[in-house]
Order: structure tokens, then C-alpha cells, then sequence
């Protein structure tokens, strides 16, 4: 056997460091999938080292190394790194590879391929995307079982001959065997069978480690921010827009995810490549692939084809498109991505969250085409720490899936619980019904969920929704304004959705139609109801005679001082109860609440702050030395700081009191922050007020 190669060695010490046996979720992964599920740290690793999408390195890894046995996947990852050194084309190798198969008679390669019609001829000449070959004949039979080799070209593993021809104007180059690099045989009914072995919150866990993030780094909101990005694999004509700031992995999941997806940069678009060429009538992207992503969207400089609106605006609405006379039908969905310079309270005060894109697109019919607006910037960047080591499906695995799911339908499975009972556009219940049809197919393919999890997918969906809607009304006042209310079916109140951020800036959001708090029933102006919640003066501070505040989840522009500092000035003691501060972090949150205190307090004065927490078992005497390290930055300044351990078993309550009658309590505590990336030029760490949040709820009391 040859000596791995130093490049894929730490992969090597990384499966031997990896030695304990796997227990958990991907314990449960492996056992319920069998030869389905790889570790994506290998797919990471390997991928440094070969340019090369996803599905192909995971086809190969699903082949060799389907397991959790340290010596199987050993011996898999040297098989997959031989395969690639000696048929992966890489480009500055490719004249040595076409060396080999001259010398050689024939070779087999890894290389994506892409073939067109020779009009003159009558034959079909494929191009290799990396051997740097061209004119290539292709026997019409693969193209008949490729078609997609037409269109954008496929990754493939090809034996290809030379031999020199007779006729000099003749190709040397022929192609004996081609085959798609996809999983073969999807059991659909077997995948459903597996998925009941799994909880909704443990599905949604291996989705995540399946597009190759850690699920512990995300709440639960964030993995629903993630996993929308799959509706336009699973549901037909599906129109999605995601803007927001750099590095926060758009692109990832259209990139590579699926060999059904299509991602091309915006500035490339044209009504030939996407549609129809009406010269050579060849069909575009649309006819071919089932979700067609553009990059780069945004722009202001961009230069854009007013026909391409127009077509695009129509197909997106109607499924169809024109050619000459022939009018045609296409099922693929269509993502529009796109980075944003501005922060989010910018654009509601000055402009709307459509402003970045070229001023074609901002076309009101165009954009009521969209069926979901994803908020790119409640999406943490991308970073080491968010990826998993944990196992996923084979992508290819459940890209199959996927397209399998793309002929059910779920839009109406909320009706059995739910109904709408505001009035609302067609396109806008459209709009909300594909995607809440696409998280079903998502996360519940046997539509097997609870009425809480159907009322999570339909809320999220209106917002996503509604987030399309009410910045149309800012471009184009013919549009007509209205609320997306929806009633559950037992009795219980109205459910009013309304987005993150018209809750963080009030100030700055539209004027609301729903009746205000005072004209509602008793029951629903609880503060802990749906509808009294969803009120955004009753969501933002200060609270001076007490009330109850929703943080919402994902959402920037939250601070210990927005929270608390109105209720703790003035005070000589406060006490902190919290039986979680135990771990760095959280211990790291209580210093900033300390230096928050510190700041309301007068020059010459001093208060008092009391923390009574539970000890760690597991890691005591850390604890107690950060604690007592906070005790010693403290001493002298105007802030005295003191703990204890409160060892009773029912302590769980957090909150705060003060010697002037406060008391708030949180359901968090002071862990209201989702981690974030720290350094010296970390916004995020130097500002609460630039950190994605816990969803939290805070009520302040005074007798």
C-alpha cells in the first residue's frame, strides 16, 4: 500500500485521536442510516486539498468510509486520497494528466464536463472544465441520459482514450465511459420510516451537521435561518431572497449542497443563459436544474437587462416563459443573495431592506414575486467553531431527497390547527404557504408534527413573508397595507406576525393596523399572550412603573443598560440570584453587568452587588477562582462585589433585586448573548449592542 500523503495526515491523527466510541446523535445517525451518514470534518479536511464540490468529495467518502470503526476509516481516507491524486484533475496538473493518458492509451478522471451541439455537424463535443480539453465527440446516448450536460456541465468520472486520429482535422480525444457522480438509489420510504426514530429538535440537529454546521453553535431560530436556505431543493418555483453583511455563508449551501443546484454569479445573467437562446432555441438553466441561485446579486453599479426583469417577473409568477411563439414551463426555484452595506436600523430609517440591489430589480412587481425574505443579518459570520466533527448525511444522500419531496405538498397541513383570519394578498399567502410547505417537507417529510411545531413553521413563514411586504409598501404606496394574523383553531388568542426588527425599532417601522392594546379582550392583553407581546411598545425599554419585555431571538441592539439600568439607579444593594454562573462565559457576562453597574454610579458613591449562584461539580475550583478574581477587580472602585453558594436543590429562579424595590426577573438570567467571535477587533465583544441575542423574557415588579 503507498504512504499517505503528508496532506492528508492530520486527517489520519484526527480519526485516531477520535479513537472513545461514538455515543449520541451520531450514534443514533449511524445506526438509523447505515452507509449514509460520513464525519464532516473529513469532507472539511479533504476539501482543503482538492478543489472540488462537496457532493463529489462526500460521493467518494460515502463509498470508502460510511462508518465510525477508526481502521475502516483509515483505510477509506487513504482509498479517497489515492483516488483523487491519481484521477482528480487539478488545473496546473493538467498537462501532465493528458501526458498519462497519451502514454497510457486511456485514463480515468474526475473532472466536470460539459457538452454543446456542433450545429454544423450534427454531434454533440464536450468540454472538460479542468483538463483543458475541448471538442471532445459524445455519444448522443449520454446526452439523452444527461441532459444536464447541456446546461452548466456535470462532475463526472470519465474514461477517456487518445488515439491519433486518420483525419487531421479530427479530435484525438474520446470518451469511452461517463458517470454522474450521484448517489444511485434513493429508498424513500425507508428515509421516512428512519426519520420517526428521530425527535424534532434531534432532526433538526443532524440537518445542521449535514450542511456541515455545529448545531450546539445555532438557537433555534438560527438553524431556521439555516435550513430555509433548503426550500428551493424541495419545493417547486420557490423564490427566495437572502441580503445581509459579508462572511456570513450565503453561498455555501447553493455552492456545493446538491448536484440539482445551479449557482452563477449575477453579473452573468442574461435571458439566453437563464431561459431561452431564441437563435439556437437551445434551452436555459431553468429548463434543467431545480434551483438556480445567484450570487452577487446586489449592486448598485450593476448593469441590468430591463427584458431580463420583465421574463424573470413572469416566470416567477407563472412558471413559464416563451420561446418565439412556444410558450414553456420550468419548476426551478430561484435564490437572489446579495450583500448589504448599511446596518438594519439605516435602513428602515432612511430606505428599505431592497435598497442594495440595481435599481431594475427594485420593481415592486418584480419583488412580490419573492416568497420569503431571509434576514442574512441575524446570521452569525462564518468561523471555525460553527463547523461540526460530528456526522451528516452524505449530501448527495439527501440532495436526493430532497428533489424526492419536491412532488409533495404541505402547504394546507397547518389548516387542521391554524386559520388566517387577516386579509391578506394571494401572493402574500402564497408567499407564506410554499415556505412554511418547504419547512414541513424539511423537517417533518412525514408530516407528522405536533400543533406547537406547525404554529413555529407558519409564524416564521408569515415573518419571512412579511418582511417582503412591508418594504414594497416603502417603494410603492399601491400597494395595499395589512396584518398577517393567524388564529389557532382551540380557542385561544390571535397570533399577530410581526418581524424582529419592527419589535427592535419601533420608531422607525410602518404604522400597524391591528387594534390597540386597550381595544383587546382581557385575556389577550396579558403580557405574556401572542398579541401583547407582538405590541412593539410593549417590547422595548425603558419600563419606568414595571411591564414585561419579549427580547426576541436573533435580534441586535440589546444591552444590560437597555435592560436594566433604569431600575438599578439610585439603588445601594443589588442582588444577583442565578444558580448558572459557572462556566467562563457566564462568569464573563457578570463582569460586564458589574461595569454596566459601574457606570451609573456617581463619582464619590458605591453600591453594593451580591451574587448567590450554585457550585459546579464539575469544575468548582475554576469557579470559584473567576468569582474571586471578579472580587479582586472590583476592590476600590465603586462597585463592592460579593458571592455565595446557595446549595439548596430548588434554587432555579433568576433574578434581580434592589434596596429600592425592584425585582426583575429573567428566564436567562444574564445569558441573554448567543456566543460570538471575540478579538482585539471584535465589535461583538466590545458592544452588547452588536451581538445576535437569546430569545428572552424579562418582567419587571415592584410592590
Amino acid at each position: 500500500m503507498d504512504e499517505p500523503r503528508d496532506d492528508i495526515q492530520p486527517l489520519l491523527e484526527l480519526v485516531d485521536a477520535s479513537n472513545p466510541p461514538v455515543g449520541g446523535l451520531d450514534r443514533k445517525l449511524l445506526d438509523t442510516f447505515p452507509g449514509l451518514v460520513v464525519r464532516k470534518d473529513l469532507t472539511k479536511g479533504l476539501k482543503q486539498n482538492a478543489v472540488v464540490p462537496t457532493y463529489v468529495l462526500e460521493y467518494l467518502l460515502g463509498q470508502h468510509c460510511a462508518t465510525d470503526d477508526p481502521t475502516t476509516m483509515k483505510s477509506g481516507l487513504e482509498s479517497v486520497q489515492r483516488i483523487l491524486a491519481k484521477h482528480y484533475v487539478h488545473r496546473n496538473q493538467a498537462a501532465l494528466v493528458r501526458s498519462t493518458i497519451k502514454e497510457k492509451g486511456r485514463h480515468k478522471v474526475i473532472d466536470k464536463l460539459t457538452v454543446d451541439l456542433n450545429d454544423k455537424g450534427g454531434f454533440y463535443e464536450a468540454e472538460f472544465t479542468n483538463l483543458g480539453i475541448s471538442k471532445v465527440p459524445v455519444a448522443d446516448d449520454f446526452v439523452r441520459r444527461y441532459p444536464k450536460l447541456l446546461v452548466g456541465g456535470i462532475w463526472c468520472i470519465i474514461d477517456v482514450v487518445y488515439e491519433v486520429p486518420v483525419e487531421p482535422k479530427a479530435s484525438p480525444w474520446t470518451i469511452e465511459t461517463l458517470k454522474p457522480i450521484q448517489v444511485a438509489k434513493v429508498d424513500f420510504e425507508e428515509f421516512l420510516a428512519a426519520r420517526r426514530q428521530f425527535t424534532t429538535e434531534e432532526w433538526m440537529d443532524v440537518l445542521m451537521q449535514s450542511v456541515g454546521f455545529n448545531p450546539e453553535m445555532f438557537s433555534r431560530r438560527g438553524k431556521l435561518l439555516t435550513l430555509i436556505r433548503l426550500i428551493p431543493y424541495c419545493e417547486r418555483n420557490y423564490n427566495l431572497i437572502e441580503l445581509g453583511p459579508k462572511g456570513t455563508g450565503k453561498s455555501h449551501i447553493y455552492a456545493e449542497f446538491s448536484p440539482h443546484g445551479m449557482l452563477i454569479s449575477g453579473a452573468e445573467i442574461s435571458v439566453a443563459k437563464l431561459f431561452v437562446n431564441n437563435s439556437s432555441g437551445k434551452i436555459g438553466l431553468v429548463g434543467y436544474w431545480d434551483c438556480v441561485s445567484f450570487d452577487e446579486f446586489a449592486g448598485k453599479d450593476k448593469k441590468v437587462d430591463k427584458s431580463l426583469v420583465d421574463i424573470l417577473k413572469n416566470y416567477m409568477a407563472n412558471r413559464s416563459f416563451s420561446r418565439g411563439i412556444e410558450q414553456l414551463s420550468a419548476e426551478a426555484s430561484m435564490v437572489f443573495m446579495g450583500n448589504t452595506k448599511k446596518s438594519v436600523a439605516y435602513m428602515l430609517k432612511h430606505s428599505h431592506f431592497f435598497d442594495q440591489l440595481p435599481d431594475k430589480y427594485i420593481d415592486s412587481a418584480f419583488l412580490d414575486r419573492l416568497h420569503a425574505y431571509n434576514p442574512g443579518w441575524e446570521v452569525s459570520p462564518v468561523r471555525g467553531e460553527l463547523f461540526t466533527g460530528g456526522y451528516g448525511f452524505i449530501v448527495d444522500y439527501i440532495a436526493e431527497i430532497l428533489k424526492h419531496l419536491r412532488s409533495e405538498d404541505f402547504t394546507g397541513a397547518y389548516k387542521d390547527h391554524f386559520e388566517i383570519t387577516s386579509e391578506v394578498s394571494i401572493r402574500d399567502q402564497t408567499g407564506f404557504e410554499k415556505t412554511f410547505s418547504g419547512l414541513m417537507k424539511i423537517i417533518h417529510p412525514h408530516g407528522e408534527a405536533r400543533a406547537e411545531e406547525i404554529r413555529e413553521l407558519l409564524h416564521f413563514s408569515m415573518e419571512c413573508r412579511r418582511r417582503v411586504r412591508e418594504h414594497i409598501l416603502r417603494i410603492d404606496d399601491t400597494f395595499k397595507r395589512h396584518d398577517f394574523i393567524f388564529r389557532p383553531l382551540d380557542g385561544s388568542a390571535p397570533v399577530t406576525v410581526i418581524t424582529p426588527e419592527e419589535i427592535q425599532y419601533p420608531a422607525f417601522s410602518a404604522p400597524r393596523l391591528m387594534p390597540k392594546l386597550e381595544e383587546l379582550p382581557p385575556e389577550e392583553r396579558e403580557p405574556g399572550s401572542d398579541l401583547a407581546t407582538s405590541q412593539p411598545e410593549r417590547a422595548v425599554g425603558p419600563i419606568a412603573e414595571g411591564g414585561h419585555v419579549v427580547v426576541p431571538e436573533n435580534s441586535k441592539g440589546w444591552s444590560y443598560r437597555r435592560l436594566f439600568a433604569d431600575h438599578l439607579k439610585g439603588a445601594s444593594r443589588i442582588t444577583v440570584r442565578d444558580p448558572y454562573v459557572r462556566l467562563f462565559f457566564q462568569a464573563r457576562n457578570l463582569m460586564e453587568f458589574l461595569q454596566m453597574v459601574h457606570d451609573l454610579v456617581d463619582e464619590g458613591d458605591e453600591v453594593a452587588v451580591h451574587l448567590v449562584t450554585q457550585s459546579d461539580p464539575d469544575s468548582c475550583v475554576k469557579q470559584e477562582e473567576n468569582l474571586n478574581q471578579l472580587v479582586a477587580t472590583f476592590t476600590g472602585s465603586r462597585v463592592s462585589f460579593s458571592w455565595e453558594f446557595d446549595h439548596s436543590p430548588n434554587f432555579h429562579a433568576r433574578n434581580i433585586t434592589t434596596d429600592t424595590g425592584w425585582k426583575i426577573t429573567m428566564d436567562r438570567g444574564l445569558d441573554i448573548f448567543q456566543k460570538y467571535e471575540s478579538g482585539p477587533f471584535s465589535l461583538e465583544q466590545s458592544m452588547q449592542e452588536a451581538r445576535l441575542t437569546r430569545g428572552v423574557e424579562v418582567t419587571y415588579l415592584r410592590p
